[in-house]
């Protein structure tokens, strides 16, 4: 079982995140504000910490800054105001963190942490990416097929990095707008359409994933 912090001040909120967290089989611990969690998040054992933005006591970044200085690398979903409007994100993000704005909707949280927490995992177990004959090296970006190498742009290996590390699973085209473009998803823009059929093309080989397009939105790459 996966334990979970959630550091959040609002108390409606707060239970809608611990019933969706329960619901997926996660043990959730509660602290309504950034002092307490803190003092939770450092003594106690977690497998990743859901924390607010903006706390009346504590800023959220603080927290993870804290955190951070102390070696705790405990994995951080912070509920964040639109990216747009709240920049210093960004600072979470270069930290190996996430972050979800609000509102979000039912089940994208959950799906979120679990990313978050796989993600950990890729980083403290392995230095590359693999599926059957592809391979992903995450310190020199260079992806082979067959031992071959393959001509990807960086954006194409940044979004190729992402959905191997959520492989089988569907992502949303919200999901790719924050965590490989970093901003707000935009209905209008074609660019995950265009990157998706460029990827997609590149990647055939005999016992290579295929990156599906679903008839309910967004995407997954399916092992051979």
């Amino acid at each position: 079982m996966k334990y979970v912090l959630v550091i959040e001040q609002d108390e409606v909120t707060a239970q809608a995140v611990m019933a969706e967290l329960k619901g997926h089989g996660f043990s959730v611990q509660w602290a309504d504000n950034g002092s307490t969690g803190l003092a939770m998040a450092v003594a106690g054992r977690y497998d990743s910490i859901i924390l607010a933005r903006r706390l009346p006591d504590i800023d959220g970044l603080t927290i993870v800054a804290t955190l951070r200085e102390q070696h705790i690398h405990t994995p951080i979903l912070m509920l964040s105001v639109p990216a747009g409007v709240d920049a210093s994100v960004e600072h979470l993000r270069s930290s190996g963190d996430d972050y979800l704005t609000k509102p979000f909707t039912s089940g994208e949280l959950a799906a979120r942490l679990a990313m978050l927490q796989r993600r950990g995992e890729d980083a403290n177990l392995s230095a590359s990416l693999v599926s059957g004959p592809l391979q992903l090296e995450l310190d020199t970006q260079r992806v082979t097929r067959d031992g071959q190498a393959l001509e990807l742009l960086p954006s194409e290996v940044k979004l190729l990095a992402f959905l191997l590390r959520n492989i089988g699973q569907r992502v949303t085209s919200t999901m790719l707008f924050e965590q490989v473009w970093g901003y707000p998803f935009d209905p209008g823009n074609q660019i995950i359409e265009v990157h998706i059929d460029r990827l997609r093309r590149k990647l055939v080989g005999p016992g290579a994933p295929t990156l599906l397009t679903l008839r309910d939105g967004g995407y997954r790459l399916q092992a051979s």
